[in-house]
């Protein structure tokens, strides 16, 4: 049977894994083949799981509550260590925004979805103000050169992450308002369907086995990688290894301290409107699999 991975540029592990043959040979035991689903847009991957389309993906923390609360019957299979450095939301560093609560009334570009969700809102939350009402949250388009908008006064906040992060913060001209670390963990999230994690734990611990080993590459070989990046991404070289080797490389079992995590992230997300139901992270938790997915992580790469 061949099991099918999600790939999209914004989860780094998976993005290498596609490049590599890791996942065959750690399915090939197990009379399995692998393929991956390449798509753009990291938010449809709760969809792209419910529907059959793939059997396995990883994004932020933000798609598989906002997923979780579209009725998908999705379970967490692994998580990155915390991202302290991934993204950080810039300001101009000569404009009047000092403090986040200076954002009153501003609009912020961010991925609307991805993990920059959850650190817009729960950085608002904690001074008091709310996603969507107290700041304008827009989507970047296609083409727009943020560092530009912001310098010129046309949006008021920019949550920037990867190369153009390395670039913004060459400049000199911006100021770090928001550094990931200070406000959530940021952890790459993986995650499946549950018949899938339940009746066929075994592939869970072998995808996750596969991942560990790409990272262990992009670790060991961040020149490679970034040049991967810059030739397929955009964005030169020097600033996707000063992103990459940022990257902890680093896979966790899921495990009930991340749900609290995320149960702090989907009771914001419920109270400022962007989901509309309150959510029982825990139902998406499935201890049983913490054990192989412990015993994958710890093998010798």
């Amino acid at each position: 049977m061949t099991v099918t991975l999600g790939v999209h540029a914004s989860n780094p592990s998976l993005y290498y894994l596609a490049r590599l043959p890791y996942l065959d040979e750690e399915l090939a035991p197990l009379g399995e083949t692998g393929a991956f689903h390449h798509y753009a847009d990291g938010t449809r991957t709760g969809a792209l799981l419910a529907e059959g389309v793939i059997d396995f993906g990883g994004t932020g923390s933000t798609p598989p509550i906002t997923a979780q609360a579209a009725g998908h019957d999705l379970v967490y299979a692994a998580v990155s260590a915390p991202r302290p450095d991934h993204g950080a939301l810039l300001v101009l560093d000569s404009g009047p925004v000092r403090a986040v609560e200076d954002l009153k009334g501003a609009t912020v570009v961010l991925a609307v979805g991805s993990w920059q969700t959850h650190l817009l809102a729960k950085a608002l939350h904690a001074q008091g103000l709310s996603y969507g009402g107290d700041v304008t949250p827009e989507r970047p388009a296609a083409g727009q050169d943020q560092a530009r908008r912001l310098r010129e006064g046309e949006i008021s906040g920019w949550i920037a992450q990867g190369a153009e992060l390395a670039a913004a913060r060459r400049t000199g001209e911006f100021r770090e308002l928001v550094r990931t670390g200070d406000v959530i963990t940021d952890r790459s999230v993986f995650f499946t369907r549950r018949d899938f994690a339940t009746g066929r734990s075994e592939v869970v611990a072998a995808i996750v086995t596969a991942l560990r080993r790409a990272d262990a590459w992009a670790a060991a070989n961040p020149a490679e990688a970034a040049a991967i990046a810059a030739e397929e991404l955009g964005g030169t070289a020097a600033d996707w290894q000063s992103a990459l080797v940022a990257l902890p490389w680093r896979l966790e079992p899921a495990t009930a301290g991340f749900v609290a995590e995320q149960q702090e992230a989907a009771d914001i997300f419920h109270g400022v409107g962007f989901i509309d139901r309150i959510l029982t992270v825990a139902e998406a938790h499935l201890p049983a699999l913490e054990a192989p997915v412990a015993a994958a992580l710890a093998k010798a790469v």
